[in-house]
């Protein structure tokens, strides 16, 4: 499964969002102003980048960013 990190307030992670959801991909997501451990795990994964969304693949691949950031 997709796990996407961001805040609500992010347009790109709104717009990640709407297209996992539209492509029929499952996906979390964590809201990272919400939730501190979340913050913490995509701090480690973004390797302390804090631009959202980071977007962790079920390959274990990691995006940063989304449509252009």
């Amino acid at each position: 499964m997709v796990t996407i990190f961001g805040k609500d307030s992010c347009p790109y992670t709104q717009a990640a969002r709407d297209d996992y959801e539209q492509r029929h991909v499952a996906f979390e997501y964590i809201n990272v102003k919400k939730h501190a451990a979340g913050l913490e795990r995509m701090l480690v994964l973004s390797q302390g980048r804090r631009a959202v969304p980071v977007i962790l693949g079920d390959d274990g691949s990691v995006t940063i960013g989304f449509g252009g950031t």
